[in-house]
């Protein structure tokens, strides 16, 4: 289950993210990166990243523990930034989101050496081909270096069918997904095959399901396409069942791309 903290200190914006995100300090004595449910892009960010976050850590990939946050509005009061102090004002009393802060983590280049080993970029690419994540390429890198190991960030623009709820969505789900061409790790994913044979087993009904169930009602229930929260959760594990039995056509997208670099 994913544990809820409260922000205690607001520490610094991260300007370089467009909806504002920040390091805070929390209840628990740790430092988070916060993405805010009241920032442009409202709750549908945050539920693609708590549900790319914790799909890929069921994967054994390296994401930054996700946490949820409460925020107390008088955080706002000591910000000399209107725009800061809005965007605090606006998701005050609301749940936020949270991940762990990696200090001392610097981006990843596809010019580091060594590069990563096939198996670990296969299976990122994989992941990111299941999620539709449209980042993780050289303009957004979106993978820090930390401690020698390679962690994955910033998946609120994954799942990007969610922004256009509509009775089409199933078909949506089953199509490839050409921006895999643009993916900083394509050049040395040359074992998307075994990867796929390996993960795909590993995303159950059950694990999608109570992956969904984690979603905060507050962050469902404005579509006017479902009727009710349980129906808005159903369609999400409807989506991700449906994705996972297009597997091989995006993989083979995957892997012709590979093939045209290499």
């Amino acid at each position: 289950m994913i544990k809820t903290v409260t922000a205690t200190r607001y520490v610094t914006p991260l300007r370089e993210g467009g909806s504002l995100p920040a390091i805070v300090e929390a209840d628990d004595n740790q430092l988070y990166v916060m993405k805010f449910v009241g920032a442009g892009q409202g709750p549908k960010a945050l539920i693609a990243e708590l549900l790319a976050g914790e799909i890929g850590r069921s994967l054994g990939l390296l994401i930054p523990e996700i946490v949820f946050m409460e925020l107390d509005p008088m955080l706002a009061r000591s910000e000399p930034d209107p725009e800061i102090q809005d965007l605090l004002k606006a998701s005050a009393g609301r749940l936020n989101l949270g991940l762990r802060y990696l200090p001392n983590a610097f981006d990843f280049n596809q010019l580091l050496k060594p590069p990563p080993a096939p198996e670990l970029a296969s299976k990122i690419v994989w992941f990111d081909a299941y999620i539709t994540n449209v980042d993780r390429t050289a303009r957004n890198v979106n993978m820090l270096i930390c401690g020698d190991t390679l962690w994955l960030i910033d998946h609120g623009a994954a799942f990007y069918f969610h922004h256009s709820w509509d009775d089409n969505y199933l078909t949506r789900s089953q199509t490839p997904f050409s921006l895999i061409n643009n993916h900083t790790l394509l050049p040395f994913a040359s074992q998307l095959s075994q990867a796929d044979a390996e993960l795909r087993p590993r995303l159950t009904k059950k694990l999608l399901s109570d992956i969904v169930a984690q979603i905060p009602d507050n962050w469902l229930g404005q579509e006017s396409t479902f009727s009710t929260r349980k129906k808005h959760r159903a369609a999400y594990v409807a989506y991700l069942q449906n994705r996972l039995a297009a597997a091989p056509i995006f993989v083979e997208e995957a892997i012709n791309a590979h093939h045209k670099l290499v």
